[in-house]
């Protein structure tokens, strides 16, 4: 068995911008992994906000034994970024050997198409307007807030898109009063979801103060073992692959936090439709979708994911799994 890995740039249809910073085009991994003349693979996107880096991603994937399996995953790599790319890499080639779908590996009826939020990029109100109103067609638009200028924006976004049900994403950018001060304003603007809205690792005061929408934890929950430090804090989780570590632990994350009694978001970084595949899968059934990487790239894979009114479809086989 081989394993390669390899950058792959894609250009974005407009800069995209979030209170962290701007962006032209998203930077990937890809991972292939070959054995017997059948080859699988699998997408991440490193992030600095968990220090990573494409190259530090990259030399983690190197090292690895060339007989991992997706089990043994586990004792050479952490959750993030590297063992995402890999674990999806190892389901492809696992279903591409046994002839059947991944899903049909699982146990789980095939994915239907789901409703995905699209996010549009922080900027002036005006502009921001001017977008909404260019996608006010879409039912789900997400903002990314997190600034001084917030209330404005969100204002300007409902008045481009009066009908379309809006989801906010502080970016662990405001503070417990910040949040207080806003949640009525985002009740009255129709906002049924905020996420992340304090730092992870300052969140406990979301214990104590009132959530009269949900809060949903992103930047705060990573995998399976995050779980017990949400209680009593978030409402929701939001599953990420490229936090959980691959498809594998983030279906373990899905079944955790229900079991717990949390809702559910199965949301993306900014990447290609090879890196949504998967999470087409875990997303079955979820409160929130948000799994619009491809919408906002200029570029996608040679067999994109097709996103139409009903949403975003399940991966053909030509693409994964």
């Amino acid at each position: 068995m081989t394993i390669t890995v390899a950058q792959d740039v894609f250009k974005l249809a407009e800069v995209f911008t979030i209170s962290r910073g701007s962006r032209t085009e998203a930077k990937v991994l890809t991972v292939r992994i070959t054995r017997d003349g059948v080859t699988g693979w699998g997408e991440c996107v490193p992030y600095a906000r968990y220090d990573e880096t494409m190259s530090s991603v990259a030399a983690q994937i190197a090292a690895l034994p060339e007989d991992v399996t997706r089990e043994g995953l586990y004792d050479h790599l952490n959750a993030g970024a590297a063992r995402n790319a890999v674990d999806c890499a190892l389901w492809d080639l696992e279903a591409k050997t046994a002839g059947q779908r991944v899903w049909e590996m699982i146990g789980v009826p095939a994915p239907a198409p789901c409703i995905t939020a699209f996010t549009l990029s922080l900027d002036t109100p005006e502009n921001m307007k001017v977008s909404a109103a260019k996608h006010a067609h879409r039912p789900l638009l997400k903002i990314k807030l997190g600034t001084p200028d917030d209330m404005a924006r969100l204002e300007a976004v409902r008045a481009g898109a009066p009908d379309s049900t809006i989801i906010v994403d502080a970016n662990e950018g405001w503070t417990a009063e910040v949040y207080s001060d806003l949640a009525p304003h985002l009740l009255r603007l129709g906002v049924t979801m905020v996420e992340q809205p304090l730092p992870a690792g300052q969140d406990d005061m979301l214990a104590e103060i009132a959530r009269p929408l949900p809060v949903c934890a992103d930047e705060s929950c990573h995998d399976t073992a995050t779980l017990a430090g949400l209680a009593g804090k978030y409402d929701m989780v939001n599953i990420k692959l490229d936090k959980t570590g691959g498809l594998t632990e983030a279906l373990r994350l899905n079944a955790a936090a229900r079991d717990a009694g949390y809702q559910v978001m199965v949301g993306c970084m900014v990447g290609s439709s090879l890196a949504m595949a998967p999470a087409t899968i875990v997303a079955q059934g979820a409160e929130v979708v948000d799994l619009d990487g491809p919408l906002l790239l200029a570029e996608d894979r040679d067999v994109p994911l097709a996103f139409d009114g009903q949403g975003v479809h399940p991966p053909l086989v030509d693409l994964w799994g």
